[in-house]
């Protein structure tokens, strides 16, 4: 071969090739790390009205108000896993993972809300799903509540209702009843933030708009109901099946928009006010002060005879302290903080009103498809670090973490989302972080709340114009796959997708340009020389 064609061979080569410090350092998760991926009931299952299953506050609002989805879609069908659990299974071992993390529908259990009927088909499916699962190997990792509340007992007040302690507790116990023989990692809520926040300005279901009074109300009941189910499995279910409870909290992580002590104070407030709101009555006792003290006084300020912020007994602290045997979180992105602009819109009382912060992103982050998503690992290794400072470095469970596109398969962007994220993992665990493992979400498309279809989060793609709903792996599952079996991220891995279903109005990816660009110009260096 002419000297030329080599040179213009070995350029070619070179430049079609990514180089990164991650890749030549080649760090490594501990080899005790546990990898797993993510779902919940309402979003995948579907048979929403099938094998005795009864209405849940998600059934009830997207039926009767579908306008609060952007798509004005609902949970019915979904991705119909109630059908498609073993797929579901053998997506689970392609890629690799140690956990399966799931929620059980409440209403798919207890159809009325209440024990006096168990549901044996309810009950039939998930015990399918969860011995097809061991018989592999995988641990079910089983979220008691996410979100999907029975409507009747919403018609009772819902969280805002102490007596709900009574009823969650009952439900729980059937659970561990049922399936505690085989279930050995518990968490009693998804994300009690979200929760609270349907009963706060009513954008989540089950749409109270009680801002300033509602979300407390249920924060309150919530973190009761938690503290006694953990002791009930503690006193009657782990000695006899071992395993671990615990519950989900999740937060962006919430930087300082400027080096001033006001900014620097109003990330740390809105820290305290998303996560300490639940993170520190478990792990510290009580609300954090901030919201004490804050509340307290803009209660009276407001003409309240007492703060909005329901006060525990010394009992009650004694009782929800300590209770979760790991530190679970989930989170996505980050914001810039400041405090709140004097011309705000907040309402007055309101949970945003106490808090008092200003929430803006950098324009230079990443964005997704999701317009509150911004990508941002720094942010990912600052919010483990302050864990870690905040709560005497618990073991942390990243519980879910992940990215939104807007469809199609070769999702080059999630994978990029993935590889920077566990890298700040990473930095995070050489510096001393307790973080014992990564779930990732999520396992397939499926119902994003009030984004409906619209948003995508899954590594497994769902064909919604099929009535089956097949799935087929992006190009995300295949990198994620690596990952688990090395135990490390290659910077220079970029696999292609089971098949390749452009995201609707896609051209060309960047790399794929990229790609064509170089062949043409050395085709052309090439014949010429």
């Amino acid at each position: 071969m002419h000297p030329s064609k080599i040179f213009f061979f070995l350029l070619f080569v070179i430049l079609n090739h990514e180089f990164t410090t991650s890749e030549t350092a080649k760090r490594k998760f501990p080899s005790d790390f546990k990898w797993g991926i993510g779902t919940s009931s309402y979003q995948i299952e579907g048979a929403w009205n099938e094998g005795g299953r009864g209405e849940s506050i998600w059934d009830y609002i997207t039926h009767t108000n579908p306008n609060k989805i952007r798509d004005k879609s609902n949970g019915d069908t979904t991705a119909d896993s109630y059908r498609n659990w073993r797929r579901d299974v053998e997506m689970i071992r392609e890629l690799g993972v140690e956990i399966y993390r799931f929620s059980m529908s409440w209403v798919r259990i207890l159809p009325s809300g209440f024990p006096d009927s168990i549901n044996k088909e309810g009950v039939e499916y998930y015990n399918n799903l969860i011995d097809e699962l061991l018989k592999y190997n995988i641990t079910p990792m089983v979220t008691i509540y996410h979100w999907d509340l029975p409507q009747r007992l919403q018609q009772i007040g819902g969280w805002t209702n102490s007596k709900m302690i009574d009823y969650y507790i009952d439900f729980s116990r059937v659970m561990f009843e049922l399936f505690g023989d085989r279930i050995k990692i518990w968490s009693t809520f998804n994300e009690p933030y979200y929760i609270c926040q349907g009963y706060e300005e009513g954008f989540m279901a089950p749409g109270v708009d009680l801002p300033g009074i509602g979300g407390y109300l249920c924060g309150h009941t919530i973190l009761k109901a938690h503290a006694e189910v953990v002791h009930m499995y503690r006193e009657e279910f782990q000695p006899k099946f071992g395993g671990q409870i615990g519950i989900t909290f999740d937060s962006s992580w919430l930087e300082p928009l400027t080096e001033s002590d006001i900014d620097k104070e109003a990330a740390e407030r809105g820290l305290q006010f998303f996560l300490g709101w639940f993170a520190h009555p478990i792990f510290k006792g009580n609300y954090p002060p901030v919201m004490i003290e804050r509340i307290g006084e803009l209660s009276k300020q407001q003409g309240f005879t007492e703060s909005r912020l329901p006060t525990f007994t010394e009992a009650e602290i004694d009782r929800i302290v300590n209770t979760s045997d790991y530190f679970s979180i989930c989170s996505y992105t980050g914001n810039l903080v400041t405090i709140a602009k004097p011309n705000n819109t907040y309402k007055v009382p309101s949970f945003l009103h106490d808090m008092n912060i200003g929430r803006t992103i950098d324009p230079n982050w990443p964005t997704s498809g999701s317009d509150w998503l911004r990508v941002y690992p720094k942010g990912f290794y600052n919010l483990l670090k302050w864990i870690s400072k905040t709560y005497d470095n618990p073991p942390v469970i990243i519980t879910e973490s992940g990215v939104s596109d807007r469809g199609g398969t070769n999702d080059t962007e999630r994978i990029k989302y993935f590889y920077s994220y566990l890298d700040a993992t990473l930095d995070a665990i050489d510096e001393g972080c307790n973080v014992t493992g990564y779930i990732a979400w999520s396992l397939m498309d499926s119902f994003e709340w009030l984004a409906g279809y619209i948003e995508k989060f899954g590594m497994y793609y769902v064909d919604y114009n099929d009535p089956k709903r097949p799935r087929y792996a992006k190009a995300s599952a295949r990198a994620y796959a690596e990952i688990v079996k090395t135990g490390q991220i290659n910077w220079n891995f970029w696999p292609d997708p089971e098949i390749y279903i452009p995201a609707p109005g896609a051209g060309l990816k960047l790399k794929e340009m990229k790609f064509f660009v170089f062949l043409s110009i050395f085709a052309t260096l090439y014949f010429y020389f």
